[in-house]
């Protein structure tokens, strides 16, 4: 009797756009695509350029498409052993569980190797640059 499932297609709701932007990063890493194409937001442009800033992606572009528009993101590999530049992404505070820092504790990652982004009132900007400014904020992720 049935015609199988027959549900609408739901859109994808998610309410961490920020995990979802990092999880799409990982995955396309994983399977060693050279481009990966997200959902784009302000934030997510932010976070883009500190990645290309630090030499962890090789480039992107931010393109329309009539809704919110995309962020193409050309991933970086090490050209023998084909090692991604990007060796963990972690996301810090969470929607349910944020987690501020100010400018004398901000997290170093890896020692000072790594990257924590941090969004303050400066805008969006590496754990270095905060500490400089002497400023505080949200600790959004990791990279290293």
């Amino acid at each position: 009797m049935g015609a199988g499932n027959s549900a609408p297609k739901e859109k994808n709701m998610t309410t961490d756009p920020i995990a979802d932007y990092l999880t799409r990063l990982r995955n396309a890493i994983m399977a060693h695509k050279k481009v990966v194409v997200v959902p784009a937001s302000n934030l997510k442009k932010d976070i883009t350029r500190i990645l290309y800033d630090k030499g962890y992606i090789l480039s992107w572009k931010a393109e329309e498409d009539g809704k919110q528009g995309l962020i193409k993101i050309a991933l970086k590999y090490d050209s023998q052993t084909r090692q991604s530049a990007i060796r963990e992404l972690s996301r810090v505070s969470t929607p349910g569980l944020r987690k501020y820092a100010h400018a004398e504790q901000l997290p170093r990652v890896l020692n000072g190797l790594g990257v924590a982004i941090i969004s303050t009132s400066k805008g969006v900007i590496t754990d270095k640059e905060a500490r400089s400014l002497n400023v505080g904020g949200e600790v959004l992720c990791y990279v290293s």
